[in-house]
């Protein structure tokens, strides 16, 4: 009887085995299925977000110029103390190299580079490239002399110091220059000088267009998401086209279209000269004004469907409980029904402001000198200035704050749904 258990035993766990195989088979082959489905999604926004970011991080810290271009002299200035002029055989080193770099046509990377740190480079190094190419290579004192001889600024400590502080490969410059700080000559962050601290300013005037532009949009967005969310549905289709109907005109013919309406000579103005309102033509284009109206024109769809989808899902039931109660409308209305859309304001708030913080070309047309936004000058450093590390260390303030909304808008959701369990 006992070996008969023990054969039945072993006879029902091989079938066990036999009939787990197949369906641990089945499973990986799922499992391989949705690796397939999602892998197209996950390298395209591989490729189109988390490089192009890695790279704008890179970007802003890369100082590859003078280690390309001049290494010995590098070299060299990584054991000067910087409390005294360098050695003569540090000067020979810069003028073989400015000689080679000039043969090879680099001198022009090196010079916009140091102009950076220290302004009147780039004309000091072009000058010198230009008189070195008619002296030959000497002893080191004698190249010294020779250097001395083309521009006294070659004897001043703090032009030694600036090529010094462009060396490393890796720079603060960019991040430090973007919220308005650089290093000394001693090697220590202080603010830039008034001319040059201009970035803060710059920033602050960004999320004050951004904060207004949200704010607009929603005073503009809640009655309408509210009159979609509670219209028949025969009404609520149509409502539907109408506020996605914007999406199907490039966002460049609809900053263009308010071109036409604000400036002078437009149809706003005609219209109020033909009705009598004003007696002159308003000077509405580049201003804050139209940056505004043409900015919450854009958004506002964003914001509204943020809100339409959070009232949708809100019962009637609550208000019509808070009136049977004997509360008066407007008080069941602010109490019961608008802490139920909060999560949908902050959903659009959020959305509206990262949006409007990266907004170039509306600005750029509609507004005046002083309503362009950090975008303006991230698109500036890249296509006239050509100067990478500053686009990017400007777009890394960008995304740093965009980060830290969102960081505090998740906190707040998970705050929310604790307090509700």
């Amino acid at each position: 009887m006992s070996s008969k258990l023990v054969n039945n035993e072993l006879e029902s766990e091989s079938i066990d085995q036999s009939s787990k195989m197949p369906r641990d088979r089945s499973q990986w082959l799922k499992k391989l299925k949705a690796v397939a489905l999602v892998a197209p999604l996950f390298l395209f926004t591989l490729s189109v977000f988390v490089v192009p970011v890695i790279m704008l991080l890179v970007r802003s810290v890369d100082n590859p110029e003078l280690q390309s271009t001049w290494p010995k002299t590098v070299n060299a200035l990584q054991q000067w103390e910087a409390k005294a002029l360098p050695d003569a055989k540090t000067f020979s080193l810069l003028v073989i190299e400015i000689k080679q770099s000039r043969v090879d046509k680099t001198l022009f990377k090196v010079s916009k580079r140091l102009n950076y740190e220290l302004s009147g480079m780039r004309s000091l190094i072009n000058r010198t490239g230009r008189k070195l190419a008619r002296i030959e290579l000497a002893t080191p004192e004698v190249l010294k002399k020779q250097l001395l001889k083309i521009d006294p600024r070659w004897g001043e400590i703090h032009t030694w110091q600036a090529i010094k502080r462009a060396s490393p490969v890796i720079t603060s410059h960019y991040l430090l220059a973007a919220t308005d700080l650089r290093l000394n000559d001693a090697g220590e962050v202080v603010a830039a000088s008034e001319y040059q601290a201009i970035y803060i300013d710059i920033l602050l005037r960004t999320l004050w267009i951004a904060f207004v532009v949200t704010i607009l949009c929603l005073i503009l967005g809640f009655p309408l998401a509210h009159l979609m969310a509670n219209a028949p549905s025969r009404w609520t289709g149509w409502l539907m086209i109408g506020l996605l109907l914007p999406f199907w005109t490039s966002l460049l013919v609809r900053t263009s279209a308010w071109m036409v309406l604000l400036q002078k000579n437009g149809v706003l103005n005609s219209i109020l000269l033909d009705i009598g309102v004003i007696s002159e033509p308003l000077a509405l284009l580049y201003e804050r004004s139209a940056t505004f109206i043409a900015m919450t024109h854009l958004l506002l769809p964003f914001m509204v469907l943020s809100l339409y989808s959070v009232m949708k899902s809100i019962s009637p039931v609550y208000m019509r409980a808070a009136l049977s109660l004997g509360a008066h409308p407007v008080v069941a209305f602010i109490k019961v029904y608008i802490p139920q859309t909060l999560p949908g304001v902050a959903a659009g708030g959020l959305l509206c402001f990262i949006l409007a913080l990266g907004y170039y070309i509306t600005p750029a047309l509609v507004g005046g000198a002083d309503d362009q936004m950090l975008s303006y000058f991230i698109a500036y450093y890249t296509n006239q200035a050509i100067n990478w590390g500053m686009a990017s260390a400007l777009g890394v303030v960008l995304l740093l704050i965009s980060g830290l909304l969102f960081v505090v808008y998740i906190r707040l959701s998970n705050s929310n749904s604790l307090d509700k369990r």
